[in-house]
């Protein structure tokens, strides 16, 4: 699916794909792509993707530099703010491609990047849509839901434990993304069918994905606030999907954050009977989610 490209973040080269609307003339708007706590475009390619394409919506795919196909030496280290970085040196790319509408660039985001979207939305005025799905709004508060009190306190002392080493210039260390026994192994998302589910999407259709991140990811995640970017969203449409009683990103947490954008052209669009991993792994799910985000964007686009 689509054509493979390239362009360059902070020195660092962001593999990706491009896909357009077959028999499209003239220049297409784009949705720019990434994933959340992983690499993306096996796991979103067919999925979210072709009801944005089907709409007439070109979609651009990538990876974050450290994971996947694109470059970074430190593997699997996710900085959010590098990541939000990514997003706008992927538009400034996109800018660049003659298929492409540079007034109609949006961002698409599930996730950790459903937060990111909002971020960029809030910061680079070339945004004209953002799309948040499942959004990961506030590290702090999902984290110490997730974990619940004693173990996240135990989580704070490894992450401190870590901070040391590295202070004293040694590398940090890695720990597992989730694990199939939360209480005996420290993981950062500790629930064992998380880690069931990416088993079976690596061994199913995407197989970079790694299950471990570094320590160092799971501290910046606990700093990691979207409030007071959501606040500066006047203008551009957005829309937050979320799953009816998501326990992991918490949907009143993105309630809070949807409540809080001061613009009259946002939906919220509460999708009953899915849960925040079945929005990875269930394909009559995952369609049901990518029809609402295309029927959102060619109402807001005219399409």
């Amino acid at each position: 699916m689509g054509q493979q490209i390239s362009f360059l973040s902070c020195g660092e080269t962001i593999r990706g794909v491009l896909e357009l609307p077959k028999g499209a003339t003239g220049k297409v708007p784009l949705a720019i792509m990434a994933g959340g706590w992983c690499y993306v475009k096996e796991i979103v390619m067919p999925y979210y993707a072709k009801p944005l394409v089907e709409a007439g919506v070109g979609v651009l795919m990538f990876d974050y530099r450290n994971l996947g196909e694109s470059d970074g030496v430190r593997r699997q280290h996710i900085d959010p703010w590098a990541q939000i970085e990514d997003y706008k040196n992927a538009i400034s790319f996109a800018e660049t491609l003659e298929a492409v509408d540079p007034e109609r660039i949006g961002v698409w985001g599930i996730s950790y990047s459903g937060g990111h979207v909002l971020v960029v939305g809030a910061t680079d005025p070339r945004v004209r849509f953002i799309i948040g799905t499942v959004p990961v709004v506030d590290g702090y508060a999902t984290l110490r839901r997730c974990h619940g009190e004693t173990r996240f306190a135990e989580l704070k002392k490894l992450l401190l434990a870590d901070r040391r080493k590295r202070s004293a210039g040694e590398p940090g260390d890695t720990m597992p993304m989730s694990s199939l026994h939360p209480f005996e192994e420290m993981s950062t998302w500790p629930y064992p069918h998380v880690k069931k589910i990416f088993e079976d999407i690596k061994a199913r259709e995407a197989p970079r994905h790694e299950h471990y991140n570094t320590i160092e990811s799971t501290e910046l995640l606990l700093n990691y606030n979207v409030a007071p970017y959501a606040t500066r969203i006047y203008d551009t449409p957005v829309v937050i999907a979320i799953a009816k009683g998501d326990n992991i990103t918490s949907s009143d947490l993105e309630t809070d954050i949807y409540n809080l954008i001061p613009n009259p052209n946002k939906h919220l669009a509460i999708i009953e009977g899915v849960t925040h991993m079945s929005l990875y792994s269930n394909e009559d799910h995952l369609a049901k989610v990518g029809r609402v985000h295309a029927d959102w964007v060619k109402r807001t686009l005219g399409l």
